[in-house]
């Protein structure tokens, strides 16, 4: 359950993973990003071509959810490992970047709109 476990126990699992079988050589942050967009992309293939509900309906689909939940846990993956290696704080950056995102799309203008801010 994901109240069970801390970012920073699951950046620990993803460090003793890859520490383990000594790829660290592999993982600088070039080829890390390139990971999180490569498993991103195997995700959104998932998508492809489907409608809505389509997309909405495959979730409903066991052998579907769990490739879709394949696919999350790779990008994870990656984010985790990312911030493991380079020490960056995920709940530090991801508050500063909500601040921002609130302060860019304030409710009164962005509620229930899909606009960038420029055009808020």
């Amino acid at each position: 359950m994901d109240k069970r476990v801390s970012v920073a126990e699951l950046k620990g699992r993803v460090q003793e993973f890859c520490e383990e079988r000594d790829w660290d050589q592999f993982h600088g942050p070039k080829d890390l990003a390139i990971g999180i967009v490569t498993e991103a992309s195997e995700l959104l293939e998932r998508f492809r071509f489907l409608s809505d509900a389509q997309s909405n309906s495959i979730l409903a689909v066991a052998a579907k959810r769990e490739q879709i939940e394949h696919e999350i846990a790779d990008v994870l993956f990656f984010v985790l490992r990312f911030a493991q290696r380079f020490n960056i704080d995920l709940d530090e950056s991801l508050s500063r970047k909500l601040k921002k995102n609130a302060d860019k799309y304030p409710i009164e203008k962005a509620r229930g709109k899909n606009l960038k801010y420029t055009d808020l």
